[in-house]
């Protein structure tokens, strides 16, 4: 309603239908209640006004984790004590493999995704295509605050990587959807700048290093080559697929990578990989308890 304008009384008389009338509005400050007119309240000296935002007004409350494997996640999941949603709750659609563990830990609501097991092959969904829907359909239905896509990776030792190194990617980008068409190409490399936390980098001490993205274990010449071009430490197969999701609709994405294999190494990459899948899991659960514990009570600004 308007200020200033006219208010109306409904009036009622035994055995008739209501009637409108009209009555003058109140002076200006009064308040009109029950027919009488209360002078409106001065507001309290500005030494007695509440703050505009209570201390750690803003912080950050809903965490999204998306993890490609199951070997990898079920560490944090034990770890923050998440419980598996049933699928009478799930949130997915119908049909969908895709699994969400949740729980509250300290004053963050967490919530852990992963693509599930295919349904023809039984294995984990890694990969580019099922990391995109799964991010989607997250961010649809939970609206986090922030995301962290936490997983394993391959490493290059010419730019300083090791085994178990732990990693958060500055960059992202594809280095295996090759369009050589202009601008076409560079979308389809879909280089761009992660969510910066310079905070993170220095209390936890992790390294920074632009991350690759394909959808193969291995890496053919021409991913090499991508891959040099893309100036990257480490490689994966689902970090930029989660970042181009994240930023179609505005959410930040922080990429913490453990290294499991060195992709320039002298060892065949699929038997470094599972050799070191434990122990380098441990070191991501290590980190990604850090990373969490670090975020609690803050704003997305203070990371």
């Amino acid at each position: 309603m308007r200020t200033g304008s006219p208010l109306l009384r409904l009036s009622f008389g035994t055995g008739s239908s209501p009637t409108c009338q009209r009555r003058a509005a109140s002076p200006p400050g009064a308040i009109p209640l029950l027919g009488f007119k209360l002078p409106a309240m001065a507001p309290p000296p500005p030494s007695e006004q509440p703050d505009a935002a209570a201390p750690g007004a803003g912080a950050i409350s809903r965490v999204l984790i998306f993890m490609a494997m199951e070997k990898e996640a079920m560490p944090l999941v034990n770890k923050f004590k998440l419980v598996e949603a049933p699928a009478r709750e799930s949130i997915f659609p119908k049909g969908a493999p895709w699994t969400r563990f949740y729980g509250i830990y300290k004053d963050l609501h967490l919530d852990l995704v992963m693509p599930g097991k295919d349904a023809v092959f039984g294995v984990d969904s890694v990969g580019t295509v099922s990391a995109a829907l799964v991010t989607y359909a997250s961010i649809e239905a939970l609206k986090p605050d922030l995301i962290i896509n936490a997983g394993t990776a391959g490493g290059f030792k010419a730019k300083g990587a090791s085994v178990k190194d732990v990693f958060l990617a500055s960059d992202v980008a594809f280095h295996d959807r090759r369009i050589p068409i202009p601008v076409f190409d560079m979308y389809g490399i879909g280089a761009r700048k992660t969510f910066a936390a310079p905070n993170i980098l220095k209390e936890l001490n992790f390294k920074l290093g632009k991350l690759s993205t394909g959808d193969s274990l291995d890496m053919c010449p021409q991913d090499e080559e991508a891959i040099l071009s893309n100036d990257a430490t480490i490689k994966d197969m689902e970090g930029a697929a989660v970042a181009y999701v994240a930023d179609m609709f505005s959410t930040p994405a922080i990429f913490v990578k453990a290294v499991t294999d060195i992709v320039d190494g002298d060892k065949p990459t699929a038997e470094e990989f599972l050799n070191n899948l434990i122990s380098v899991t441990a070191a991501l659960d290590v980190a990604v308890t850090k990373l969490v514990d670090f975020i609690c009570g803050k704003r997305i600004s203070d990371l």
